[in-house]
């Protein structure tokens, strides 16, 4: 079995990270922990003011329909969905979450949302990327397989 020295300076790297303390350990809570319920409450038209705190001011949104730019353009695209869609909510999921730093953390959503439009159900599967910086989300993107919603 080859070996991959380039492999092998990761691991010496993540062993010379966690002994430093700049690691995830299984007793420090995720961040993905504090900012899911937020996300499913953002995409299931149930969002209030404090579900939005999760976002820095200058926090950008991107998906194939849209774009935002700001906290106050982030919550005008969410508080829309309820008028575009009589139901909408993320109804699977599954969670990564990277540490690029310490203060940095992606955190990646595998999931399938439901929209039910003029009568008609819509199932998309999609990736949320989420990017934080000192725990605020600074970038937030939702790359679906599927995009049509007619």
């Amino acid at each position: 079995m080859k070996k991959n020295p380039e492999a092998q300076e990761t691991v010496d790297e993540t062993r010379e990270a966690c002994c430093k303390g700049a690691c995830e350990s299984s007793s420090r809570k995720r961040l993905a922990d504090d900012i899911i319920p937020h996300i499913l409450n953002l995409y299931g038209s149930r969002a209030t003011p404090s579900d939005f705190e999760i976002y820095a001011p200058n926090a950008s949104f991107e998906d194939p329909l849209m774009r935002a730019q700001g906290l106050k353009q982030i919550k005008s695209a969410f508080y829309s969905l309820s008028k575009v869609f009589s139901e909408s909510r993320i109804v699977e999921y599954n969670i990564q979450e990277n540490m690029l730093s310490p203060e940095n953390h992606e955190i990646l959503i595998d999931n399938k949302q439901y929209y039910k439009f003029f009568g008609r159900d819509i199932n998309v599967t999609s990736l949320i990327k989420l990017y934080a910086l000192e725990g605020k989300i600074v970038r937030h993107e939702d790359w679906s397989s599927n995009t049509s919603i007619y």
